[in-house]
């Protein structure tokens, strides 16, 4: 049976999971790319080191993520939602955004390119260095969301 996900069932989707797929243009291409991420019902909160995903956003703040729970053909759950990106900046924000990411991610085992490490040593020590590139945090408004489900 093919179905469109409930608004509660897609937010069960974006909490369950920690990893989606971006979506950003500078207007000539389109950039697609696993992020790991936090969902809490109004935002989804994330993490990048500067390069081509940050800056077109940067340039197009208009994003599409999406986000799949695959069992197998017949059985899965696919979540995309729209939305618009903000570099959280002011620190304290930064932190508890950062905290938050921390919080969800931490307990899985990640991989170096998720940067887990790097922002459990931010935390401890928000001294900035100036030999230091410290990750891009930023969040995901979301405008509109969508799901369809597919079970067997």
């Amino acid at each position: 049976m093919l179905g469109k996900l409930s608004l509660d069932e897609i937010d069960q989707v974006l909490t369950n999971n920690h990893t989606g797929r971006i979506g950003c243009t500078d207007g000539e291409k389109v950039y697609i790319v696993p992020v790991s991420y936090a969902f809490n019902k109004t935002y989804l909160v994330a993490h990048s080191k500067e390069g081509m995903k940050i800056d077109m956003m940067r340039k197009r703040p208009q994003i599409c993520f999406q986000v799949d729970e695959i069992a197998d053909m017949a059985n899965w759950r696919s979540v995309v939602v729209w939305g618009n990106y903000e570099e959280v900046i002011d620190p304290k924000e930064r932190y508890y955004a950062m905290k938050f990411l921390v919080s969800r991610l931490s307990h899985m085992p990640a991989s170096e390119t998720a940067g887990v490490a790097e922002m459990h040593r931010e935390m401890e020590e928000p001294v900035v260095y100036n030999n230091i590139i410290r990750p891009v945090v930023y969040r995901i408004r979301i405008t509109e969301k969508t799901g369809r489900f597919e079970k067997n």
